[in-house]
Parts: structure tokens; C-alpha cells; sequence
């Protein structure tokens, strides 16, 4: 089952995170084809999974600049 999996998952901090406890997402690797997101703040709350040419695309148009501030 994906929750179980999830919950024993290595999850890494976002490169983009600093160390001041702000907003910031972790994610998991070991998923092929998965990109399993969630919050840092709350590791025990909910996780999304995202398919990973999707996740890709996200990261992509933030990059750009895509989304407002």
C-alpha cells in the first residue's frame, strides 16, 4: 500500500528551504514515475503524489518565474 511505502520513505528537505523553519516541501525518492510531495512542517499530515512528468513541469515553470510572488 502507497501510505505504507510513504511513511517509510526517505524524505529530503527542498533545496530551495532555508534554515529558518519557513514554508518548505520535502519529497521522496524511490517512486519510478512518482514524485510523493509534503509538507515539513507537518511529516506526519498528508502527502501528495504527483506524476512525475507533472511534478517536472511544476518545477520547470517555477524556475521561470511562471507564478507570481
Amino acid at each position: 500500500m502507497m501510505s505504507n511505502r510513504l511513511a517509510e520513505a526517505a524524505w529530503r528537505k527542498s533545496s530551495y528551504s532555508g534554515d529558518d523553519g519557513g514554508d518548505c516541501i520535502e519529497v521522496a525518492p524511490g517512486f519510478p514515475g512518482l514524485v510523493p510531495v509534503r509538507d515539513s512542517k507537518d511529516p506526519q499530515g498528508p502527502a501528495l503524489v504527483f506524476p512525475a512528468s507533472a511534478w517536472e513541469s511544476f518545477v520547470a515553470a517555477v524556475r521561470e518565474g511562471d507564478f507570481p510572488a
